[in-house]
C-alpha cells in the first residue's frame, strides 16, 4: 500500500531543497528574495499557516517580512500598507492571508497587489495570464498538484481528468493547468448530475469541494490517480479529505493522504513563486543595465 501513497511532505522537501540552492545563487548575484505576509486579525488557522510560511522562508533563505494588524484595522490602512510593499524593492512577493475581517473588501485588497509581486496568484491579471497561457504566477495549490503528479511520474497528456469543485482558488485554475498539460478535463460541482458516473470515467481525479469523504470507492475505476485537496475536520477532531481514503486506496494506482498530501506543496510553491519573482527582477536589472 505504501508505494501507492503520494508523499507530499517528501516532495515538498525536495522542492524546498532545490529552492535553497537557487536562493544561494541569487544571493551571490546580490539579490535576496523577500516575502511580505500580511495577517489581519487573530484567526487561529491563519496564524498557523503564517507560522509555517515563516519557517519555510527561514529554511530556504528567503527574507520574511511579517505584518500583523488588529481585527479592527481599517481597509484604508491595509491598502496603504500594500501600496508601501508594492514600492519596496526588498519585497518580491506579497501575500495577504485570507480570510479578511468582514469590513474589509477582499477583492479590493487583492486587486491592490502589484501583479509582479502576486505570489499567491489571485490577482485577476495572474488568472487571466493562466487562461491565455501567458507568463504569470499560478496559485500555489494548483501548481503544487501539477508538481505532485509530475514528480510521481503521472503522464497527464491525453488522460481524462475529472475536477470536482469549481472554486477560484483550486477548481478553476487546476482545470486550466491540466488543459495546459494536454489533459481532457471535465469539471464537476454541486449541481452536477450523476457525479459518480462521471468520476468513474476519470484517469485522474482532483477532489476539491470541501465535503468529507464525498468520493467513495465505488465511484472510481481501477488504476485511477486521486489527488485529494479537501481538508475537513470531523466531529472526533480528526482531519479527513474529500475522498474516502480507506475505500479508495484499494483501487487507486496513486493517492494523496490528508494530511501530508497537497498541503505541504502549497507552501513549497508559494516559496517557488517568490524565488521566481526575485529571479525575474534580477533578469530585468541585467537587461536594463
Amino acid at each position: 500500500m505504501e508505494n501507492k501513497i503520494i508523499d507530499g511532505k517528501h516532495i515538498s522537501d525536495l522542492v524546498k531543497d532545490e529552492l535553497k540552492v537557487k536562493v544561494e545563487d541569487l544571493k551571490a548575484k546580490g539579490i535576496t528574495p523577500g516575502l511580505a505576509v500580511v495577517l489581519v486579525g487573530d484567526n487561529p488557522a491563519s496564524k498557523i499557516y503564517v507560522g509555517s510560511k515563516k519557517k519555510a522562508c527561514q529554511y530556504i533563505g528567503i527574507k520574511s517580512f511579517s505584518y500583523e494588524m488588529p481585527n479592527e484595522v481599517s481597509e484604508k490602512e491595509v491598502l496603504e500598507l500594500i501600496d508601501t510593499l508594492n514600492h519596496d524593492p526588498a519585497v518580491h512577493g506579497i501575500l495577504v492571508q485570507l480570510p479578511l475581517p468582514a469590513h474589509i473588501d477582499e477583492q479590493k485588497v487583492l486587486l491592490a497587489i502589484d501583479p509582479s509581486k502576486d505570489v499567491d496568484g489571485f490577482h485577476p491579471m495572474s488568472v487571466g495570464s493562466l487562461v491565455v497561457g501567458a507568463e504569470g504566477f499560478v496559485s500555489c495549490t494548483p501548481a503544487g498538484i501539477i508538481e505532485l503528479l509530475k514528480r510521481s511520474n503521472v503522464d497527464i497528456e491525453g488522460k481524462h481528468c475529472v475536477v470536482v469543485g469549481r472554486s477560484n482558488i483550486v477548481g478553476k485554475p487546476i482545470s486550466m493547468l491540466l488543459l495546459k498539460e494536454h489533459g481532457t478535463v471535465t469539471m464537476c460541482h454541486s449541481r452536477t448530475k450523476n457525479l459518480g458516473d462521471i468520476v468513474k470515467q476519470a484517469d485522474i481525479i482532483i477532489a476539491a469541494v470541501g465535503v468529507p469523504k464525498l468520493i467513495t470507492g465505488d465511484m472510481i475505476k481501477e488504476g485511477a490517480v486521486i489527488i485529494d485537496v479537501g481538508m475537513n475536520r470531523l466531529d472526533n477532531g480528526k482531519l479527513c479529505g474529500d475522498v474516502d481514503f480507506d475505500a479508495c486506496i484499494e483501487k487507486a494506482s496513486l493517492i494523496t493522504p490528508v494530511p501530508g498530501g497537497v498541503g505541504p506543496m502549497t507552501i513549497a510553491m508559494l516559496m517557488n513563486n517568490c524565488v521566481i519573482s526575485a529571479a525575474r527582477l534580477l533578469e530585468e536589472n541585467i537587461i536594463d543595465n
